[in-house]
């Protein structure tokens, strides 16, 4: 089993506590049958892959990722990438991949050279372990500030809970001290509003997941670019799947994880998007939203 990233100081009065729905994408895209379908469709000596974490939150999930690059990925030198429209899940974020590549690069490299003579542990040696790099963690919203097809593997933890209403998106998203829209409030309410923007979906949980499926296309490269996407029995992942299967241009989707039973109140899949043949291989979209 694969370490989760240490999050100890993610500030939680205003980020995402990492949880079920965290540890499902984690599980998910550390299964074997994953791991494997990732290696073969970003194999070396292809460039190397962009992966980014839209709504990074704490940054678990790009961090454990990016870490663990060569055991999910096939491969070391992975560009990574988070967004968050809240300021201090950007810091939060870069800090916790910051640690977990340090962690388990330098692990790696200390295993491949273990034994090896003092005078063949070169500078040049070192290069080559520790190439996976943290891009940038930008305050923006969804994919907005991303070029076109520039996405190679996009993780998407949405807010899913069906609520009444979406909150507005926070106001001066490069300030130091960022405000709800409105301006300043008391401490509460701003804790409060932040911890929002992690889990409110509006009435059917889709509301931001909606906007960001419609990204996808322009975002993801071509050719090998891939989604992978957490739904709430309540976002009705079956006809979400379906949905992007009618886009057309090969575009296809499957459930490649689901929590089971049930994840705390709700029972949670990862939808893999892509485009190329059905994976029939996988779980039955509709089986595993029942």
């Amino acid at each position: 089993m694969l370490p989760t990233p240490c999050t100890s100081h993610v500030p939680l009065d205003t980020i995402y506590e990492p949880a079920e729905d965290s540890y499902l994408f984690l599980d998910s895209l550390s299964a074997p049958s994953e791991s494997a379908w990732l290696a073969a469709r970003f194999a070396a000596p292809s460039a190397a892959p962009l992966l980014i974490e839209v709504g990074s939150g704490s940054g678990v999930v790009l961090a454990f990722t990016a870490g663990n690059s060569e055991l999910i990925l096939g491969r070391r030198d992975v560009l990574a990438l988070g967004t968050d429209v809240n300021r201090g899940a950007c810091l939060a974020t870069r800090e916790t991949v910051e640690k977990a590549v340090r962690q388990r690069q330098v692990a790696s490299a200390t295993d491949e050279t273990d034994g090896l003579e003092a005078s063949e542990l070169g500078t040049e040696n070192n290069e080559v372990k520790m190439k996976t790099l943290l891009l940038s963690a930008q305050t923006a919203d969804l994919v907005s500030s991303l070029r076109d097809h520039s996405v190679d593997i996009l993780l998407f933890n949405p807010p899913y809970v069906p609520t009444e209403e979406v909150p507005d998106l926070p106001e001066s998203p490069e300030a130091e001290q960022q405000h709800p829209p409105g301006g300043p409030m008391s401490k509460f309410d701003s804790d409060s509003y932040f911890l929002s923007l992690t889990y409110a979906g509006g009435p059917d949980g889709m509301r931001t997941t909606a906007r960001l499926l419609e990204a996808i296309p322009r975002v993801l490269d071509p050719a090998r670019g891939v989604a992978y996407v957490l739904l709430c029995r309540q976002n009705r992942p079956a006809d979400v799947v379906d949905g992007i299967r009618a886009w057309g241009g090969g575009w296809t989707a499957e459930v490649v994880g689901d929590s089971g039973g049930k994840a705390g109140w709700e029972k949670l899949v990862i939808v893999r998007i892509w485009r190329g043949e059905k994976d029939t291989s996988q779980l039955n979209i509709h089986n595993a939203a029942d």
